[in-house]
């Protein structure tokens, strides 16, 4: 350890001085003196260049050694400083060691006594240098551990993960002095380390791994295995490709499950156990900052969450409120177009929307029929757009889908650049679009413009759903009101061929040239629907009940020379369905060659299209054979409505009953005991409701409808 040793040689007489410093210089290379004559002149030394060492004789004037060794100490408690004189030790020795001198020396003649010196000058100078450095070092660890105090209050002010990875990272290059500084964040979703921050002390170094795969590498090891592992030659251990490494030796300390900071020395073995724990230090306070800021971040986030959900439950009480008021409207209004008028301008009237519109199913294309909170400009637009309007993409798909469809953003959203100028003049971004559906059956859509992007959540979009529902119910509900006091009505004749048809299928059963004849049909809802069937006396049914699941009961109710007429009861079917939705009446229906002739009444505020397509999704060989307009006389429909209001659903299906099966014809095709076994009642019960239902229509025939 030792250098070069400079030593103050002081002594009243300058020959023995500078003697004694050319004795000194021959025993040890190592060592250069310089000469003072007394105290003074030392001190001045001192003041002009530092020493390792002092060699003084005890007895000088005007300052004696031991005089000289205190004034030493004030500036220097350690510096060696060797008594050497003539007295005897024994005169000294406590003196001396009272006052801190290294060692002393008597004088003797002879040069021998100079290599005693110099040992003895070299063991202290070698002491005092250790002892410094040691100092020096700690000194410099407390340094360091402060500072990585202070930048623990930095790591904990920072907001993100990232920001921290950075302070650490630059903590390690700048403070620490590391030659490599790299932090990897843990991805759980890729189960990878992603690097997030590095610092270099050279570029020549070379980059650090952007991703870390599962099961690659050292630093994935360390990471899994949750303990700090240092390796003082990377390059030696077998999972590291040569010229591979970015650094010779290094540290790495798992952050937790957040990831890994790893500390490289360019030379093998380059940290020390110092260096190891104030990087372990830097490790734990990263560590406990990114526990910190993601506890900050869960509770942000939380936060962020319940204001949403508060938001979002004051939007949903005023949505409800708002829809209250739309239900007890539309509970008043007579047509349909006061019902789409009443919704949008409710709607609109509120701060939470900003415009709403409603386009009919039965345009093609769908526009808009009734709006709210929106100049007729915007409207014209989307007519004048047409098949380019992104608004009738949004209906033609809500009805597709029968369900709400949101544009959470139009701003965000490339099909709706064109209303990009529109939408931030009107203030909107989010677009729902509602369906207003009744027994599967699709009027229109509603289309709401909102303001801010995203901004319907899950429970508004079903309050606004189930407003749909209640819209497309009340539709329905005056149409049918109108089709009961409207004269005229259509009808469709249509040809089908698809064999799961019921009437195909029993087509198919009998001869190729025997038609058959779908006579009437009883639906009496849950307990089924009745058909009654005539075919020639040459056909039979007899025993398809036990065949076909989809006929439940079967038996016949008249069987003359040239007819046969049965009654079957079946589960409903996708044709019957359809007639429910679309409130049509079958007036005629003939299956022959495995083919159905049908002619349907339907009323006017049907749509065609849409109820050809409803009956051709279930049976695609459907065909539009013809459409024609039919009219009834005032009296008619009024009987139609009377008779209606009159009958329990009970004397309507006797009634029914009755008439499909001839009973009322002369010889009657059927018996009363048929038709109650074919209803499921007794013959008693039967004729009770037969005959209530006969006096009815006959008070109504001759005393009007006045008659109750």
């Amino acid at each position: 350890m030792t250098g070069q040793i400079t030593v103050l040689i002081v002594d009243t007489e300058p020959r023995f001085a500078d003697h004694a410093g050319e004795l000194l210089e021959r025993e040890r290379d190592s060592i250069v003196t310089e000469a003072a004559t007394s105290g003074a002149d030392a001190l001045e030394v001192l003041e002009r260049r530092s020493v390792d060492c002092i060699v003084s004789d005890y007895e000088m004037p005007e300052m004696t050694g031991l005089e000289l060794l205190e004034r030493v100490r004030e500036d220097d408690p350690a510096l060696p400083f060797i008594l050497f004189t003539g007295r005897e030790p024994e005169e000294i020795a406590r003196e001396a060691i009272a006052a801190g001198v290294t060692q002393y020396l008597q004088k003797e003649s002879g040069e021998k006594q100079y290599a005693l010196l110099a040992n003895q000058i070299t063991n202290a100078v070698d002491q005092y240098r250790t002892q410094t450095q040691l100092r020096e070092s700690e000194r410099r660890y407390e340094r360091t551990l402060t500072t990585l105090h202070e930048t623990t209050r930095d790591l904990m002010r920072a907001e993100t993960k990232d920001e921290i990875y950075r302070s650490a990272v630059e903590t390690a290059s700048e403070i620490l002095d590391v030659a490599v500084a790299v932090a990897y964040t843990f991805e759980p979703t890729a189960g990878v380390l992603e690097h997030v921050a590095s610092a270099r002390g050279s570029p020549e170094l070379g980059e650090p791994a952007p991703t870390i795969e599962r099961g690659d590498g050292l630093v994935w090891d360390v990471f899994s295995e949750g303990e700090s592992t240092y390796y003082e030659d990377v390059t030696c251990e077998g999972s590291v490709e040569p010229g591979e490494a970015v650094s010779r030796s290094e540290l790495i300390v798992p952050l937790g499950t957040h990831g890994v900071l790893v500390a490289g020395s360019e030379d093998i073995d380059g940290f020390d156990e110092t260096m190891m724990e104030l990087l372990h230090i830097l490790a734990a306070n990263t560590e406990a900052a990114l526990d910190r800021a993601e506890r900050e971040q869960l509770l942000r986030d939380h936060d962020r969450t319940l204001t949403r959900q508060n938001e979002e439950l004051t939007r949903l009480n005023h949505t409800n409120e708002i829809v209250r008021e739309i239900n007890h409207g539309i509970a008043q209004a007579s047509t349909r177009a006061a019902i789409e008028k009443r919704v949008c301008d409710r709607l609109a009237e509120t701060d939470r929307y900003r415009f709403a519109w409603i386009a009919a199913s039965d345009d093609e294309p769908p526009t808009p029929t009734a709006w709210a909170g929106i100049d007729a400009t915007y409207i014209d637009r989307i007519r004048d757009d047409g098949e380019r309007a992104p608004e009738l993409a949004l209906v033609r798909d809500t009805l597709a889908a029968g369900q709400e469809r949101l544009i959470h953003d139009v701003l965000d959203d490339e099909a709706w650049q064109s209303r990009r100028k529109a939408a931030l003049t009107y203030g909107y971004q989010t677009v729902l679009g509602v369906p207003l559906i009744a027994d599967e059956r699709r009027y229109g859509v509603l289309v709401v413009h909102v303001s801010g992007a995203d901004s319907v959540g899950q429970r508004e979009r079903a309050v606004l759903a189930e407003l749909g529902e209640t819209i497309g119910h009340a539709i329905q509900s005056v149409e049918r009101t109108r089709a009961m006091v409207t004269d005229s009505r259509l009808e469709l004749e249509l040809d089908v061929a698809d064999s799961r048809l019921l009437l195909n299928r029993l087509s198919a059963h009998v001869d190729a040239a025997t038609p058959i004849t779908l006579e009437g049909i009883v639906d009496r809802g849950e307990d089924g629907v009745v058909l009654f069937v005539s075919t020639p006396a040459t056909a039979s049914f007899t025993g398809l009940e036990a065949d076909w699941a989809s006929i439940e009961t079967l038996s016949v109710v008249s069987d003359g020379e040239e007819t046969t007429l049965y009654e079957l009861t079946v589960t409903s079917t996708p044709f019957l369905d359809v007639l429910r939705t679309y409130d049509v009446q079958v007036r005629t229906a003939t299956a022959e060659d495995e083919g159905s002739t049908l002619v349907l009444e339907v009323p006017q505020s049907v749509e065609t299209r849409s109820l050809v397509e409803a009956i051709g999704d279930e049976y695609p060989e459907t065909e539009l054979r013809a459409k024609r307009e039919t009219t009834h006389t005032q009296s008619a429909r009024r009987l139609d409505t009377d008779l209606a209001e009159r009958l329990t659903d009970k004397q309507f299906e006797a009634l029914q009953a009755a008439h499909y099966s001839g009973f009322f014809e002369w010889p009657r095709g059927s018996t009363g005991e048929d038709l109650a076994d074919a209803l499921g009642v007794s013959p008693p019960t039967y004729h009770y409701h037969l005959r209530a239902a006969e006096r009815k229509l006959v008070a109504l025939a001759f005393d009007g409808a006045s008659t109750s």
